[in-house]
């Protein structure tokens, strides 16, 4: 804009430049982060999950844990990268059992088994994964 202008002009075109901003904004900010994959549906923005339509009570490493699961469904996670996505730590081989006891808690608050999996599947030397 160039000088000499009016006060009121300057006010009006600030007020058209944020009118824009929130009527083209809006739409990408009103999308809810939601996860969908097979039964579970995980809100990011909310931190809550359903399975099959009723909610699951997870602490915040389970839903971390469920989170990057089902954003890289169909794929092998091993538990290095879990633990180094969830801790932020590098993984300490000597003692592998905390992924392991996070992944039984999950099952368990799913209804899932051990033997027969619905959601979150073994891949024995690999890692886990949620199938598509």
């Amino acid at each position: 804009m160039t000088k000499p202008f009016l006060p009121l002009e300057l006010v009006a075109r600030v007020k058209a430049q944020l009118r824009r901003y929130k009527r083209y904004n809006a739409a990408a900010k009103d999308e809810e982060r939601v996860i969908l994959c097979g039964g579970l549906a995980l809100d990011e923005d909310r931190h809550s999950c359903t399975l099959n339509e009723k909610p699951l009570s997870l602490t915040p490493t389970e839903f971390a844990i469920l989170c990057i699961l089902c954003k890289n469904r169909g794929k092998v996670v091993s538990a290095e990268t879990l633990f180094l996505q969830v801790w932020g730590e590098a993984y300490y081989s000597k003692n592998s059992n905390t992924v392991t006891a996070h992944i039984r808690h999950l099952r368990e608050k799913m209804g899932d088994s051990f033997e027969n999996p619905k959601y979150i599947k073994t891949v024995w030397g690999c890692g886990y994964k949620i199938e598509e």
